[in-house]
Parts: structure tokens; sequence; C-alpha cells
């Protein structure tokens, strides 16, 4: 358990001797976490990532792998740094020093438009990740566990009108149905890496998936009390296990003395998912099961490749990709029509998914480099970057949807070596509004907290 107090007057001593000005650290720290803290009051409205492109697959995807990557344009799989470990290649975990204890959260906004000018706004706030990392053999052997979501379903759209009642139809109700969804799959990953060689760095990992995904049709009467209000859920309940394989070169003096050149490279194997699938039926304050069923779903393989180049000790320069075959994806649940049955897995079918695809490049800059006597936001890293995506969704099966966005970041060193506040920023547009689809545009905050200490140290006798 780290004590808080403690931590945080170290973070004021480190300060003081850099004479960085405290109030600035701690207003932007409160900041984050006041705006963390309000996101309960509008997660009524939504929960989650607040995109209605959430209601296809497995939901929106998410990844994360570390506070230094996601500032810089969210992939880093070469990117080897004693302040961070890496999620996404377990290569990456050989070369720790510190016992390490990261957690991230995330405040977003997302406005959504459609091609008639319609509008909406979704607020959220969630955990982005939790990763506990530690040396067995220092910069030999490492061990690395962590818990983040993987996946999150989260919408509304609300559709309103009026049906004829009464023995000779001559009476309108006036309804409105909300279509919501929500829940998603959670990853929970545990592996080791080791260092073979001075050049090759090779890792692996067990992951487990786990979660419940669920869609509901609630309908509200709103001009007549003869006829009751309705909730339809559809849901599925999912789990099984993958894993994944990473390796990483490492080259020194490459285009000139002193720099570093990185390869690295990890294969997610495709993951079996078994599970129920059920429909009930919410009436006033009564709830039936109308039926379920079992099945399984079979998610694809994902490749990662990524470059990271250092000409010296200020800059850092990265440039990844990620592609995911989600054309692949298979499910053994039935289609069946009947009133009583679940609806479809994935909604929409099997076409409603295509092979997903990202680039992303970035770079960090630490002013003072090596040196430790400078000042303390000489000190602080910057890190800024972007990145290009086709989404795996394509709701009406034939449009193919991108996403677009930038990133940025500032990186806050303390007195605790190892230990930095990071706070990160992503800024972007997901969609389109042709075809009778919507275009998102999100705004992201998240504040990261990265604690690393030598743990398990035998003291030399003098």
């Amino acid at each position: 358990m780290i004590a808080v107090r403690p931590f945080l007057q170290s973070v004021r001593e480190g300060s003081r001797r850099a004479g960085m000005p405290v109030r600035l650290l701690l207003w932007g720290v409160c900041l984050v976490v006041g705006l963390l803290w309000s996101a309960p009051s509008v997660q009524a409205q939504s929960n989650g990532e607040g995109t209605i492109y959430s209601r296809f697959g497995m939901g929106s995807l998410l990844e994360f792998s570390s506070s230094q990557s996601d500032a810089m344009g969210g992939g880093g799989y070469a990117l080897r740094s004693l302040n961070y470990n890496p999620d996404a290649n377990p290569a990456l975990w050989s070369d720790q020093v510190f016992t390490r204890l990261s957690g991230s959260a995330n405040y977003r906004s997302v406005s959504v438009q459609d091609g008639q000018g319609n509008s909406g706004r979704l607020t959220s706030g969630n955990v982005q990740a939790l990763q506990f990392n530690f040396p067995l053999y220092e910069r030999t052997l490492g061990v690395g566990l962590s818990f983040q979501p993987y996946s999150r379903s989260n919408y509304s759209a609300i559709r309103a009108g009026s049906v004829p009642v009464g023995p000779r139809q001559d009476a309108e109700a006036d309804y409105e149905t909300t279509f919501s969804g929500s829940g998603g799959l959670h990853r929970l990953r545990g592996g080791l890496g080791y260092r073979i060689n001075d050049l090759l760095r090779v890792g692996a990992s067990a992951d487990f998936l786990f979660g419940i995904l669920e869609s509901r049709r609630r309908t509200t009467w709103t001009n007549t009390q003869a006829l009751r209000n309705t909730i339809v859920s559809d849901g599925v309940q999912l789990s099984g296990l993958t894993g994944t394989l990473g390796a990483h070169l490492a080259l020194a003096d490459v285009f000139a003395d002193d720099d570093a050149f990185s390869v690295g490279a990890a294969v997610t194997l495709p993951a079996s998912l078994s599970g129920e699938r059920y429909r009930t039926l919410d009436e006033d304050l009564a709830r039936d099961t109308l039926s379920t069923e079992q099945g399984d779903v079979t998610l694809p393989w994902k490749s990662r490749l990524g470059l990271s180049y250092q000409p010296n000790a200020r800059w850092t320069i990265v440039i990844d990709g990620v592609f995911a075959p989600w054309s692949t994806f298979s499910s053994s649940f039935s289609n069946r029509s009947q009133q009583t049955a679940p609806a479809r897995f994935p909604v929409g079918g099997t076409g409603t998914l295509t092979d997903r695809w990202r680039l992303s490049t970035g770079a960090e800059v630490v002013p003072a480099g090596e040196d430790r006597l400078a000042g303390y936001f000489a000190q602080a890293a910057y890190r800024f970057g972007g990145y290009a995506e086709q989404l795996y969704v394509r709701p009406n099966q034939q449009t193919t949807l991108h996403e677009f966005g930038v990133t940025a970041g500032i990186s806050l060193p303390t007195s605790l070596a190892g230990t930095r506040i990071d706070l990160n920023t992503t800024a972007g547009t997901r969609g389109t509004t042709s075809d009778s689809l919507v275009r998102d545009r999100f705004f992201e905050v998240s504040l990261h907290v990265n604690f690393g200490e030598r743990w398990f140290q035998r003291r030399k006798l003098r």
C-alpha cells in the first residue's frame, strides 16, 4: 500500500529543490481529480465511450500500454524506459529495475452529430488501467501484471412515435423508445519478459478475457396508463483465455554515435470465448428471463510492430502499427427470429465487421537530457503524437469508418527515483455523417501516477 501523505510530501520536497511552483502541481492534479469526481453526475446519461458505434461487434476496443506511449500516439511497442513498463509488448518487462505500481484514470467528452444536424454530447470518467511490475533478476527477468478494459459498449438513442389503440383503433398512444447499451470485456494479463543478451529480449503473457455486453430497449407510453412500460434486454456473458508473444531488438550506434534504435513486435493469439446469451423482459418491478443459449465466439489474432529511435538523451521518436483481421470473427450463437429469442450477436451479424489497422507516431523531448542539476521543468518530459485508424465495425456493411486523433502530455518528476506524475490529452474525430451514419468528436484528459521503488534489496554489511 502506498502511503498518500509521505508520497505527497516527497513531491513537495522534490519540487522545492528543483524550484517548481508547488501550487501549480497541486492545482493541476486537483483539477483532473475534480473532473473525474464530477463524472458520476453525468453517468446517468452515459458511462463509457459514449459512441453509437459501440453497439456493434464487441463494443469500442480500448488499448493502453503506458502513460508514456499513450501521449505519443498510443503505440510504443519498441519503447524502452526505466520509468515505465509498456504492457503491449511483454518482452519490454525484462528491463525492470524498480518494483512499479501504475494507476490511470480518464475523463472523456464526446459530441455526436448526424447528417440532419441533430447532435448530442456524452461525458464520462473511467479507470484506464492498473499495472504492477517487478524484477525477478534486475535487467534480466521481469514480471508484468495488469488489469484494464478490453472493450466497452455504451450508446443511447431515442425514437418517438404513436400507434393506434382501442377497440376501433380510433385513439393514438404516444411512445418513446430508448435504445441503449452497457458493459464490455475486461482483460487480466500476467507474464514474463527475459533478456537473452544486450540485443534480444523476448516475453510472453497469458490473457484472461471476461465480461458482459448488454443492450436494452425501453418503451415508455407517455399519454396512457393502459399500456405497460417495458424493458427488453439482450445480453451475452463471455470468458476465455488467449496469449501474447513479444520480442524486442535493441541496436546502438546505428546512425550516429551514442544513438539507440529498437524494433519491437508482439502477436496476440486468437481467443475462443465461451458463454451464454439471454433475453429478459422487465414489466414494472418484475423481470423474467425469456430464453437463454450457450455458444462460442472467436476473436482474431492481432499483430503489433514498432520502431523507436533515440538520437540523444533528449529526444525519443516512435512509429507503430497494428493489424487485426476482424473479418474472420466467428460466432456459434444462432440467429433465431422468435420474439422471445435473444437478438443477433453481434448486432447486424458478422458482415458488420471488417479488418482493423492503426498507424501512429509520436515523440518525447526532455530538455535537460541527463543533467540532474537542471531546473524542474527542464527535467519534465514533453510528449506529442498522432494516429489514424480504420475501425473494425461497419454498421451498414458498406461504409468503411476511420478515426483520427492527436495526443499530447507532460510527465512531472518527483523526488522519488522512478516515480512520475503524467497528464495526457487526446482529441480527435470518428466516423462520418454520410450514409445515415454519425460523426463523433471527442476530447479526453487523463491522470497517471507511476510509482517506482527498489524492493527486496539486501543491505550490504559494513
